[in-house]
């Protein structure tokens, strides 16, 4: 089974008014996607991000955005650096490769042996 989860890349406090209780402390927030299963963990190149507000609690959405909000955001957008996209395989995988690899070479020995 994937597991998805949001690894936190940027976070930047911004003084732009909240559209809904219009105070002045707003969180943005850049988030990348990674995935983990058994056998390998991967870093995916999604990144995604939310607004918002400190005291209200709200998400702004991109709807509701005002241009001094989008500037904001565009600005810090450019100065987002993702991890680079990767895969790293766990141990679980190495050790069926292992054993995987020892049942192929044994089964070759013991075909060109003839002992069966």
């Amino acid at each position: 089974m994937v597991k998805e989860k949001q690894i936190k890349i940027k976070e930047a406090e911004i003084t732009n008014n909240c559209p809904v209780c219009f105070n002045q402390e707003l969180m943005l927030t850049f988030y990348q996607k990674h995935k983990y299963t058994a056998f390998y963990q991967k870093t995916t190149d999604v990144v995604t991000n939310e607004i918002k507000c400190k005291k209200c609690s709200s998400v702004i959405y991109p709807v509701d955005w005002t241009t001094d909000i989008e500037r904001v955001y565009e600005y810090y957008n450019k100065l987002v650096q993702p991890d680079k996209t990767s895969i790293r395989f766990t141990t679980l995988f190495f050790v069926l490769l292992l054993i995987l690899l020892a049942a192929i070479a044994g089964g070759i020995y013991v075909y060109l042996e003839g002992i069966i």
